[in-house]
């Protein structure tokens, strides 16, 4: 749809804002460029309704070359949405949307409908708005206006400047929810500038990282996570994000890691107690070096105690399965499935016991990070 081929942008000053960039964009989906403040996105998006213009290379729309298409031409048949938002204030809201079908000799008729099946598209009710002015609209209003202006003319791609940074966060996401479902039905081919990566992974489908004029890497958001390219990659989006979206966690995280143990001469009522302490029902036994050696369950303890003379070791059940600090957590919630155990110890390459993987402690972890994902923490 879109075609960007060996574009260079440089400036009188020897400036070199990019430098050999290729770059496809595919109909029907959200492109988002990100990358640190100069590193060339925005002046990268302005080429394609030709607000710049490459010092090389061209750029291509639905196959034809743009430099040959008249530049206010273009940009009447391209949409455009800014972080100012850019509402005329002396004009009410219909006259607003309707700036760009007026432009291009639409009859009042038919921008009226436009108008009002728009306002509705983003559940603005057209007999309360259609005749305000933007000052009597907060600033998530406006950006919704801001929007459907840039879908007036019904355009086939639509370019958006950071359009949700100066919203408040509780607006930002609203705004990024409303546009993914109105993706969801309209199918444009947008080209998203940000800044947030946050913002990139939710409305994106695919991601284009820059630094620097040039393009570090692109893919899809589950390409861009998976496998990030190289470090700067990695620290634009952040070890908490690469932890909570990038595969699955070793057990290491996830396990308990100072369980419950004893040694195995322990009495039975003093093993009793500890469990009554620490309101568990089985216990793990190890020796003075710290090496598993088995467990025992309160009902054993039960079954065996009065008899005084019995030990831990004496009751005490082995181990059929370990796993270690490395081991991918669904492989080990695999192994606990398969063999109905309630916890799995984890020992280290000494075969010394560094935790137990138990029911509890995988319950915490998932609801830990799927609490993270829900309050948006990163």
């Amino acid at each position: 749809m879109i075609v960007l081929k060996d574009i260079t942008k440089k400036y009188d000053n020897g400036f070199e804002a990019l430098k050999n960039i290729s770059l496809h964009c595919n109909e029907g989906e959200i492109t988002a460029l990100i990358g640190p403040s100069g590193c060339g996105k925005t002046t990268l998006m302005k080429l394609i309704n030709r607000l710049n213009n490459p010092t090389s290379g061209s750029v291509f729309i639905k196959g034809k070359d743009i430099s040959e298409i008249d530049p206010v031409e273009l940009r009447r048949s391209i949409g455009y949405v800014i972080q100012q938002i850019g509402l005329f204030p002396h004009m009410n809201i219909a006259k607003n949307v309707g700036t760009v079908p007026k432009l291009l000799k639409w009859d009042k008729e038919r921008i009226g409908k436009r108008v009002d099946e728009l306002l509705n598209l983003v559940s603005l009710d057209p007999e309360t708005y259609r005749n305000r002015l933007p000052s009597e609209l907060s600033g998530g209003q406006q950006q919704r206006v801001g929007v459907i202006r840039a879908l007036a003319a019904d355009p086939s791609v639509i370019l958006m400047d950071e359009p949700f940074s100066a919203l408040d966060p509780i607006s930002r996401e609203q705004l990024q929810e409303e546009l993914v479902r109105l993706q969801r039905e309209i199918k444009k081919t947008i080209v998203f500038v940000t800044h947030d990566m946050d913002e990139a992974l939710k409305i994106a489908d695919k991601i284009v990282l820059m630094k620097s004029g040039e393009i570090v890497q692109h893919g899809t958001p589950e390409e861009i996570l998976r496998h990030p390219a190289n470090e700067f990659v990695e620290d634009f989006i952040g070890q908490k994000r690469l932890k909570r979206y990038q595969g699955i966690p070793p057990v290491s995280q996830v396990m308990v890691e100072r369980p419950i143990t004893v040694t195995p001469n322990r009495g039975l009522a003093e093993s009793m107690r500890i469990m009554e302490d620490k309101k568990v029902d089985s216990i793990i036994v190890v020796d003075e070096k710290n090496h598993l050696l088995g467990y025992v369950t309160v009902f054993d303890i039960v079954k065996a105690y009065q008899n005084e003379d019995t030990k831990i070791k004496d009751i005490m059940h082995s181990f059929n399965t370990t796993v270690n600090p490395d081991t991918p957590l669904t492989e080990a919630i695999q192994l606990m499935n398969k063999l109905q155990v309630p916890y799995l110890p984890v020992l280290n390459e000494k075969g010394l016991l560094e935790g137990l993987l138990t029911r509890g402690s995988i319950v915490g972890y998932v609801g830990s990070e799927y609490h993270s994902i829900k309050e948006g923490v990163v």
